[in-house]
C-alpha cells in the first residue's frame, strides 16, 4: 500500500502530466471546431472522371526572355534542349503522364484516363507541373548555355483542358503540332529574309503579309534555293515524349556456387522517356505506340 504521502506526490505528478495534455487537445480541437469553416470557401476544381487531363505550359514574356538571352532566331536547339530535359523532369516525377508535347516555348503534358493523382484536382497538378517544370528551366539552364548566365528566372503559365476520347486527345494534339509547322515555316522564310535577303524585319514582315504556305515554300526554294522538308524535324515537327521500356545491361559482381566471385553482365528492362521528332497527326505513330491511348469503351 502506498502511504498517504506517497499517494499526494504521485497525484501532483498525474496532475502535472494531464494538465498540459487537456490544454493540447482543447487547443486542437478548438482550432478545428472554429477555424476549419474557411475550407468551405474552397473551389471543388476535380477534373471529371474518364477524360484525359491535360496541362498545357506556355512561357511568359518569352520574346523578351528570348531576345535578353540572346536566342538564335529563327530556333535556338540549346533553348530547345532545355525545354525537352524539363519536360523530362517533370514526367520523370509524374509517372501517370502519358505522352508530352512541345514546340517554341510551350509544353503539353497528357495525364492517363484513370489518373487518380492528387484525387485529380486541376490546381494540385496544374501547379505542381508548373513549378517542376520552371524549377527544372533554371537548374539545367547550364547544361545548355554555358556560357550565358540566367539574368532573371522565367515564368510558365498553365491551363487544364480535359479530353473524353481518343479523338478529341488526338485532335488536340494535331492542332499544337499544326501550329508548329504553321510558326516553324513563318519564322523560317522571315528570318532567311532578314539574315540572307538583307530586309529589315519591317520589310520581312510586310512581303510575308497574305502569303500561303506554298508561297512561303516558293520564297525560300527560288531565292535561296531551301526546301523547307529538308529543314530540322525538331523545328519543324516539335518534341514528343512518351515513355518506353528499354534494355539495359550493366555489369555486377556476382559469386555463382563453388566459384570465385565474378563481372557478370545483367540485363533488365526499364521504362524510359524517350524523344520523337515525327508526324503525330496522321495513325503511323499511334499504331506504333498502342500503349499511349486508353480504351474508349473502358
Amino acid at each position: 500500500m502506498l502511504s498517504g504521502k506517497t499517494c499526494r506526490l504521485v497525484g501532483r505528478v498525474k496532475s502535472c502530466v494531464v494538465k498540459p495534455l487537456a490544454c493540447l487537445f482543447t487547443s486542437s480541437k478548438m482550432a478545428k471546431s472554429k477555424y476549419e469553416y474557411v475550407r468551405n470557401f474552397e473551389t471543388d476544381d476535380t477534373c471529371l472522371r474518364n477524360c484525359y487531363i491535360v496541362v498545357r505550359l506556355d512561357g511568359r514574356n518569352f520574346h523578351r526572355f528570348a531576345e535578353q538571352h540572346k536566342f538564335t532566331k529563327p530556333n535556338d536547339n540549346r533553348a530547345l534542349g532545355l525545354m525537352s530535359r524539363s519536360a523530362r523532369s517533370v514526367m520523370e516525377e509524374l509517372e501517370d503522364i502519358v505522352i508530352a508535347y512541345g514546340q517554341s516555348d510551350e509544353f503539353s503534358f497528357v495525364f492517363k484516363r484513370s489518373s487518380t493523382w492528387f484525387k485529380r484536382r486541376a490546381s494540385k497538378l496544374m501547379t505542381h507541373v508548373a513549378s517542376q517544370f520552371s524549377s527544372s528551366y533554371v537548374y539545367y539552364w547550364k547544361e545548355f548555355f554555358a556560357d550565358q548566365p540566367i539574368l532573371y528566372p522565367p515564368s510558365f503559365d498553365g491551363r487544364v483542358i480535359l479530353y473524353p476520347s481518343n479523338r478529341n486527345l488526338r485532335d488536340y494534339l494535331s492542332w499544337r503540332q499544326a501550329d508548329c509547322h504553321i510558326n516553324n515555316l513563318y519564322n523560317t522564310v522571315f528570318w532567311t529574309l532578314v539574315q540572307k535577303g538583307g530586309l529589315t524585319t519591317a520589310q520581312a514582315e510586310d512581303r510575308l503579309k497574305g502569303t500561303l504556305a506554298a508561297d512561303k515554300n516558293e520564297i525560300l526554294f527560288s531565292e535561296f534555293d531551301i526546301n523547307y522538308n529538308n529543314e530540322s524535324a525538331l523545328h519543324r515537327k516539335g518534341t514528343t515524349l512518351i515513355w518506353e521500356k528499354r534494355d539495359e545491361t550493366v555489369t555486377k559482381r556476382m559469386k555463382p556456387p563453388d566459384e570465385e566471385k565474378k563481372h557478370v553482365p545483367v540485363t533488365r528492362s526499364r521504362r524510359r522517356v524517350q524523344a520523337y521528332h515525327c508526324d503525330i497527326i496522321g495513325d503511323q505513330f499511334w499504331e506504333e505506340h498502342p500503349d499511349i491511348l486508353e480504351d474508349d469503351n473502358c
